[in-house]
């Protein structure tokens, strides 16, 4: 399965190029995420809200390596396509994920709770 599908990633790179100007500021968007992927046999989550348009191989969101400390940063595409699991399976988009809130909430409940909750 292909991790980010064309839509998807002009939805992410459109996101990454309204935030750049504001990136560092009070003014940062809170996007609600537009793909979550994990790995199925791992238990690590990642909730994506945006791509770097100066380097699409860079993503932002909720980074949860299962591992009990989710947190918000970015992560290489490139490097999440090439992660295996305990049994070799590889990251999977979850393809039936309906957000239901912005980013800081899904890392405020992440936080709390020590792991991502969709």
């Amino acid at each position: 399965m292909q991790l980010l599908t064309q839509d998807l990633r002009e939805k992410l790179l459109a996101n990454g190029r309204q935030q750049q100007p504001l990136r560092g500021t009070s003014d940062e968007i809170d996007f609600v995420p537009v793909v979550k992927l994990f790995t199925p046999d791992a238990g690590a989550t990642w909730l994506l809200t945006e791509m770097d348009p100066d380097d699409p191989d860079i993503a932002f969101g909720l980074c949860d390596l299962g591992i009990g400390s989710p947190e918000l940063g970015s992560v290489s595409l490139a490097e999440l396509a090439a992660v295996r699991g305990r049994l070799g399976l590889p990251v999977e988009r979850d393809l039936h994920f309906q957000p239901n809130r912005t980013l800081s909430a899904y890392a405020d409940i992440a936080q709390r709770d020590g792991a991502t909750r969709t």
